[in-house]
């Protein structure tokens, strides 16, 4: 690289962005990577003063706002705030209309956020195991929502059911914040939902929360048990928040938002924030974050295979 070269280079990182940058979520305001990523970005914009806009585009599991951004110019104005549950809706898609791996370049992941399993606290269950066991006397008649056929709760809840030897009903629907009312009204009987996205409805009472999907306990819930400790020891799932751009933008871009974003989570602001909704920082490069949104698509094309789903 020539000095004149490198000097552009190090010029267009320093001045990225020079205006707004537009960040697309398919999910409703309030759902958990919505609020996760606003949290983080708000302490990225104070540092380089420019803002970053949420547009919200809900529907088909995230797929309708990462087609969007899939077909955006690689400017890096337009970015795309995902969950985890992306790699999962991307093993079930018969024909989508992106490739995730291919179309994407994965900038930073912030948070981390396990699956909280809860239930109506009419449903006479208090327990993993006493769900289990009330649902095989019952083959078919529990329902479980998820945020849409294909994302996070939904295949967590199918390999729950796998692992369990269960049939349940599914319920899609446009963001697990409504699902999870619903669980709350007694419309369905449970949900596998992000944490943050149910926490009120945990503290407040107004759902009984059986079990957390992470290896560990969440410090915000302490008396709720894994899944692993409180039946199945090989069993764990858990939600992930990044951030992603259409493939071919500049690297030097990339690195200083990664750079940015790897500095908010460790902001006190932000892990405060984090603690209250039981998400754990994370921190990493673009290559490391890289291999690992390939290892999960892997994965969750194994469940997905397993369980049959393939959607139209």
């Amino acid at each position: 690289m020539t000095a004149m070269t490198a000097m552009s280079s190090f010029a267009q990182a320093q001045t990225y962005p020079t205006r707004a940058v537009r960040i697309v979520v398919g999910y409703p305001p309030g759902a958990g990577n919505d609020v996760i990523g606003r949290v983080v970005m708000a302490e990225v914009s104070k540092a380089i003063g420019q803002q970053f806009v949420y547009d919200n585009r809900p529907g088909a599991s995230g797929n309708i706002a990462a087609e969007i951004v899939a077909r955006s110019a690689a400017d890096g104005y337009t970015l795309l705030n995902v969950p985890g549950s992306i790699a999962m809706a991307s093993s079930v898609q018969a024909k989508p209309a992106y490739d995730l791996l291919r179309d994407f370049d994965v900038i930073a992941v912030m948070a981390s956020v396990p699956f909280v399993l809860i239930v109506h606290p009419s449903l006479p269950v208090k327990s993993v195991r006493e769900l289990v066991e009330f649902a095989k006397a019952r083959p078919g008649q529990l329902t479980f929502g998820s945020a849409g056929a294909g994302g996070g709760p939904h295949l967590t809840a199918e390999l729950f059911a796998q692992r369990a030897g269960i049939k349940l009903m599914h319920i899609a629907y446009r963001g697990t914040v409504q699902a999870g009312a619903d669980v709350a009204s007694g419309e369905i009987s449970m949900l596998f939902s992000p944490s943050s996205s149910v926490m009120p409805l945990v503290q407040s009472k107004r759902v009984r929360a059986l079990a957390v999907t992470g290896s560990e306990r969440m410090t915000v819930l302490p008396d709720v048990p894994t899944v692993k400790e409180s039946a199945y020891a090989d069993f764990e799932a858990r939600n992930w928040i990044g951030l992603l751009a259409p493939r071919g933008m500049a690297e030097e871009n990339i690195s200083r938002l990664n750079a940015e974003i790897n500095r908010a989570v460790q902001t006190a602001v932000v892990r405060e924030r984090f603690a209250n909704l039981g998400a754990q920082p994370l921190q990493g490069t673009p290559k490391q974050w890289t291999a690992y949104l390939r290892d999960e698509v892997a994965k969750w094309a194994r469940v997905s295979k397993a369980a049959g789903l393939r959607l139209e």
